[in-house]
C-alpha cells in the first residue's frame, strides 16, 4: 500500500500518499513535485460537509474484494454487528481533532490561488484535520518530528492522529516496500517515536497493513513482527498515558473477522497494556456502515477489556469500494465523512482521514504525491 504522510517522506499503505512536515526537516526528507493545474471550468458550489445520518451498522460487508497491490486475492468479510452487550466507549473525551500546518495539499493551495478547484479543494480537503505520518526510518530526527505535531496539537487542545509506518518487510515488497532494517532497528525506532508523545491526548495507527498483510512473511517472522508490535502497543502507552493506541484489522474486504482478530491477538491487539483497539479501510474505499459491522465483529472476536473500540479511514468511501476491486486511484470514488472523535456509534471511538485525499495511489499521478485533479474529482 502507498501511503502518505504529513510529516515525513510516507510511501504508505494500501494505496499512496505523501507529505512534509515543517519541523526537523532533513536530508531524509524527499518532497515531490506538484502536478500541473490545468484551467478548468468553475468549480460547483462547495456542498456542506455535514456528516449524513449513520447507516445501520447490521449491514453486510460489501461483495467486493479490494486487495492491496501487493497481497494477493482478499476473502470478502461478512461482519455482523456486535450482540455481546459488552459496554464499550464511543469516543475518546477530546472532541477535536488537530489539522498539522504543512502537508502537500496544503502546499498546493498556497501556490495556485488562482486555480478554479482551489475553493472546493481548500475547503473539503485542506481545511480537514488528517493523519501525520513517519515511514521513513530516521532515528536520529523521529523524536523531534513526533514531539514538534504533538507539542502543537496539544498547545491548541486537539488530537493529533500519528501513523508509525517503518516495521520491516513493509509491505511484502510492494510500492510501498522498506522500513527499518530489522526488528531490533524498528523497537529502538519505536523508542524513539515514544519519547516525542508527551503527555497530551493522541492517536496512533499503528503500522497500517503490518498484520492484515502478513501473509509473505515465514511463521517465526510473523510471530517476531507480532512480538515487536505488541512491545511497541507497551511502549508507547507507557510513555504517554494518554495515547490511544490502535491495531491493524485490515478492512471489511479483506480477512474475515474470527481470522482477523487471531492475529490481532497474536499481536497484543486484546491487551489493555499495549492497545486501544483496531483500525480499519486505511487507504481504502469500502462503506462506513460495512467496516462499522466489520470492526464490531472483529472486537467481539478479539475478546480482551470491554474498553476496547475501532476507527475507521474514512478519507475516500463516500461511495463505496469499486465493484471490480480496482485499487489505484479508482474512478467514481468521493469522500467520506469528516473526521470526527464523536461518532455516535457504540464500539466505534472515531471516523479519521488516515489517508489524506488526493494524494495518488500511483495512477492519476506519482506514487505519494497530491494530484489537484484526482482531488478535486473526489471532493466535488
Amino acid at each position: 500500500m502507498v501511503a502518505a504522510a504529513s510529516v515525513v517522506v510516507a510511501v504508505g499503505t494500501v494505496t499512496g500518499m505523501m507529505s512534509t512536515v515543517g519541523d526537523g526537516r532533513g536530508a531524509d526528507e524527499a518532497r515531490p513535485g506538484v502536478t500541473s493545474s490545468p484551467r478548468l471550468a468553475p468549480p460547483p458550489v462547495v456542498p456542506s460537509l455535514s456528516p449524513s445520518p449513520s447507516p445501520s451498522p447490521s449491514a453486510s460487508a460489501s461483495a467486493t474484494k479490494s486487495p492491496s497491490p501487493t497481497a494477493g486475492p482478499t476473502k470478502k468479510a461478512s461482519p455482523k454487528a456486535s450482540a455481546s452487550g459488552k459496554k464499550r466507549r464511543t469516543a475518546p473525551v477530546s472532541t477535536r481533532l488537530y489539522r498539522h500546518p504543512d502537508s502537500q495539499v496544503l502546499d498546493w493551495v498556497r501556490t495556485n490561488p488562482d486555480d478554479p478547484r482551489r475553493a472546493v479543494i481548500e475547503s473539503r480537503i485542506a481545511d480537514q484535520p488528517a493523519a501525520v505520518w513517519f515511514a521513513d526510518h530516521s532515528p536520529e530526527t523521529v523524536t523531534s518530528r513526533v514531539r514538534a505535531v504533538a507539542s502543537r496539537g496539544a498547545a491548541r487542545g486537539r488530537t493529533p492522529v500519528l501513523v508509525p509506518y517503518a516495521i520491516p518487510d513493509r509491505d511484502c515488497g510492494g510500492h510501498s516496500e522498506g522500513g527499518a532494517p530489522d526488528l531490533a532497528a524498528y523497537d529502538a525506532w519505536i523508542d524513539r517515536f515514544a519519547a516525542g508523545l508527551g503527555g497530551s491526548e493522541v492517536i496512533v495507527i499503528l503500522e497500517p497493513d503490518a498484520i492484515a498483510q502478513s501473509e509473505c512473511l515465514s511463521a517465526g517472522q510473523r510471530a517476531d513482527r507480532f512480538a515487536s508490535l505488541a512491545r511497541a502497543g507497551r511502549v508507547l502507552k507507557d510513555a504517554n498515558p494518554r495515547a490511544r493506541v490502535y491495531f491493524d484489522a485490515g478492512h471489511s474486504g479483506w480477512h474475515g473477522a474470527a481470522e482477523q482478530a487471531a492475529l490481532l491477538r497474536q499481536a497484543g491487539a486484546a491487551s489493555a497494556a499495549s492497545s486501544d483497539g483496531v483500525f480499519s479501510n486505511v487507504s481504502n474505499f469500502h462503506a462506513t456502515a460495512d467496516e462499522v459491522a466489520y470492526d464490531r465483529a472483529v472486537l467481539d472476536a478479539l475478546g480482551g477489556p470491554p474498553g476496547l473500540g475501532a476507527v475507521i479511514d474514512t478519507s475516500r468511501n463516500g461511495n463505496g469500494a469499486p465493484a471490480d476491486g480496482a485499487w489505484c486511484d479508482p474512478a467514481g470514488r468521493k469522500l467520506g465523512r469528516t473526521p470526527t472523535l464523536s461518532t455516535g456509534e457504540t464500539g466505534i471511538d472515531a471516523y479519521l482521514w488516515v489517508k489524506l485525499p488526493g494524494e495518488s495511489d500511483g495512477c492519476k499521478g506519482a506514487p505519494g504525491t497530491f494530484t489537484p485533479s484526482y482531488a478535486y474529482d473526489l471532493a466535488r
